[in-house]
């Protein structure tokens, strides 16, 4: 019924009049009734080999689009693996310049600096997750690195 539907639409949509009715009256209320009513019964039996029959016109169906975009991907070129900003504590660390003595005053400059580079908020989003983790360890290696500057001015 779906099918003279669309094929109704379809004609309806290229002009012709006489198609745009459905071939098969159809009382929505009553269907809905019926229903409702409880006297409609589907035996299990039947209901599972329609569903198994349909499952398998979906697998088949989809198995042909997925052959189809991996033949469309096959034409793309290959474009280069993007490189993942590092996460490790050394790299940030390096990154943030840390690796030489840095002055206590310097640090806050640092922070806003790489928070400006690599906040999650202005990053692609399939990078967020990476960013935040980046974030965290940066702020984890500028806040000891301020302990450790206070404790040497302390002595």
């Amino acid at each position: 019924m779906l099918d003279d539907l669309f094929v109704a639409s379809d004609k309806a949509e290229a002009g012709d009049e006489a198609a745009a009715r459905p071939t098969i009256p159809f009382d929505y209320l009553s269907v809905a009734d019926e229903l409702h009513s409880g006297r409609i019964k589907v035996a299990g039996e039947t209901f599972a080999a329609e569903y198994r029959e349909a499952g398998a016109d979906l697998a088949a169906e989809f198995a042909a689009l997925l052959d189809q975009a991996k033949l469309a991907l096959a034409g793309e070129q290959a474009r280069p693996e993007e490189k993942l900003p590092p996460i490790d504590p050394d790299a940030i660390a390096a990154e943030l310049g840390l690796d030489h003595p840095v002055k206590s005053a310097d640090l806050g400059r640092m922070r806003r600096s790489f928070a400006f580079a690599n906040h999650p908020d202005r990053v692609a989003p399939h990078l967020r997750q990476r960013a935040m983790i980046r974030m965290q360890v940066a702020n984890m290696l500028i806040d000891e690195a301020k302990r450790r500057a206070v404790a040497g001015a302390r002595r």
